[in-house]
């Protein structure tokens, strides 16, 4: 019985093993930014999938000369002209200065390759909409805007329960230190306002509150309402970033669900009621709260890795299979998909400034 187990075992992990090394990539790409986020994140993903990365683009000679010492079979360059002008070049991670993201972008999308753009693709929604004009002017490529939380695995098993329960409200709490360096609306908030556009669909500002604290600490309070439910949003800089939050709770009528920062989402069933009379202050039961999702930290697998759970891998490989013709064409994370979050943005700019 033995022998015929550990065949079994061998001939499953030989069989895993032959379908990884068959998934490889052929197209050539190229990255444009080579800040920590990209050091960190993106290009270990890259590295990873082993995606024939071409070039790395840089603004500083220094800089592009080490990025040939250390990266190797990669050209370190400032131009992005000579990338776009590379007919080999297929795809094209931008992840450089937020503020330039938008005219980098729209110079790939002209150049007729494909466009891998971090958050946020662009400042405000005059020139999102100015992209996506570009976008139908010059055909449609491949393009996937790196909203990382979308692509979690989470948030995958998240959706498939969404869709078959009915949703009463939600509460969201996303809560980092000071942000002197940018606009917390633009850089930090646009997760949590994304992600709930996500699950949700289109939003409307049903209340909107601002505080800012002596030491530059903003704090935004919302309640926003969906096609089918309502939520409440805490999004703030006036915590730690030693200990930053997020949160998000979601109530149905099945129960309720607890995600935490993509690390963990947790499902409490509800508790049966009869005639509005609650049954659990009758009969004492131990509340049952159900694991969805969570990493093993005992493991050290790539499953198990954060970038994993954070989606920066998922995103990745999702745009490089759309490059390489591995799937189709997924128009829910282009520049149209981020419409919505734009809007919402543009709202809230616009109420806060009234005040």
């Amino acid at each position: 019985m033995g022998y015929y187990l550990d065949n079994i075992i061998g001939r499953y992990k030989n069989m895993r093993s032959i379908r990884e090394l068959g998934h490889t990539y052929t197209q050539q790409y190229a990255l444009v930014g080579i800040g920590n986020h990209c050091v960190s994140n993106l290009l270990p993903v890259i590295q990873y999938l082993q995606l024939p990365l071409k070039y790395i683009c840089c603004t500083s000679e220094k800089k592009a000369k080490l990025i040939s010492q250390k990266y190797k079979g990669v050209k370190g360059t400032t131009s992005l002209h000579h990338i776009l002008n590379d007919d080999t070049v297929s795809g094209v991670f931008v992840a450089a200065n937020p503020h330039a993201h938008s005219q980098i972008a729209s110079e790939v999308i002209k150049a007729g390759k494909s466009l891998f753009i971090e958050k946020p693709p662009c400042e405000n929604e005059r020139e999102l909409n100015s992209l996506i004009d570009t976008v139908k002017l010059y055909g449609s490529q491949h393009i996937v805007v790196g909203l990382q939380r979308r692509f979690a695995p989470a948030t995958q098993i998240l959706q498939k329960r969404l869709r078959s329960e009915g949703k009463r409200h939600y509460h969201y709490r996303y809560l980092t230190g000071l942000y002197p360096e940018g606009d917390a609306l633009l850089d930090l908030f646009i997760h949590p306002l994304d992600y709930v556009t996500f699950l949700f669909g289109e939003a409307k500002i049903k209340v909107v509150e601002t505080m800012t604290s002596k030491d530059g600490g903003q704090t935004l309070f919302l309640m926003l309402e969906h096609q089918n439910i309502t939520g409440m949003l805490e999004l703030s800089t006036d915590y730690s970033w030693q200990d930053a939050q997020e949160q998000l709770s979601i109530s149905t009528d099945n129960g309720q669900y607890l995600l935490d920062r993509m690390e963990r989402l947790d499902f409490a069933p509800r508790h049966s009621a009869i005639l509005g009379i609650p049954l659990e202050k009758i009969f004492q039961n131990k509340a049952t709260i159900v694991n969805l999702y969570g990493r093993n930290g005992f493991v050290p697998t790539i499953g198990n890795n954060q970038i994993i759970s954070q989606g920066f891998f998922s995103e990745i490989q999702v745009f490089a299979d759309m490059v390489e013709n591995k799937r189709d064409d997924d128009h829910a994370f282009d520049l149209e998909s981020v419409k919505q979050v734009y809007t919402l943005m543009s709202k809230i700019h616009n109420c806060t400034s009234k005040k």
